[in-house]
């Protein structure tokens, strides 16, 4: 199957994210293209799509929320999956988990995740750092890529199920 994981990210680690979820997908047979959610012109042509969007004073990134406004009703028509990261945890991540939940809810996503994100005071801009210092964040990188591995597994397994089905159907 074709994937699409339209990915924001404003200083890479989202992205990174990202490419790990991509690769598992390849690996387990599916083609998968990573683009910034700008770049996409059009979701045809892909059979799933994966969103994921940085954090940013607990809401997502503008150009992930642009890409589910332009696309909404054909993000509907197909499985499609969303994620977050940042340095809240999931579970006092309260506001961006429930933007995420709503957001999953409207466009029937298959599951919606939070992830722990990475937090580098030297590349961030004079703003970024004075709200990182207002919420106390510790700096260094809070990913867990086995945990996020093993989600992009989960959509790996069902994927390949959609596959199955579809191969019944027209057999």
């Amino acid at each position: 199957m074709n994937v699409l994981l339209a990915v924001a990210s404003r200083h890479g680690a989202t992205w990174e994210i990202g490419a790990s979820i991509a690769s598992v997908l390849t690996a387990r047979g599916q083609r998968a293209t990573l683009l910034e959610p700008a770049q996409v012109g059009s979701v045809d042509g892909y059979d799933a799509v994966v969103v994921g969007s940085a954090v940013y004073l607990t809401s997502l990134l503008p150009d992930a929320r642009d890409l589910v406004e332009r696309f909404g009703p054909e993000l509907q028509a197909r499985p499609l999956w969303l994620f977050a990261s940042g340095l809240a945890s999931p579970s006092s991540g309260a506001r961006t988990t429930t933007e995420l939940a709503a957001l999953g809810d409207q466009l029937g996503a298959r599951d919606h995740r939070l992830f722990r994100g990475r937090l580098d005071r030297a590349g961030l801009s004079f703003a970024e750092r004075v709200a990182a210092a207002g919420v106390l964040n510790r700096e260094g990188d809070h990913r867990d890529f086995a945990a996020i591995e093993r989600w992009a597994g989960g959509i790996a397994d069902e994927l390949e199920q959609v596959q199955a089905e579809r191969a019944r159907a027209t057999a």
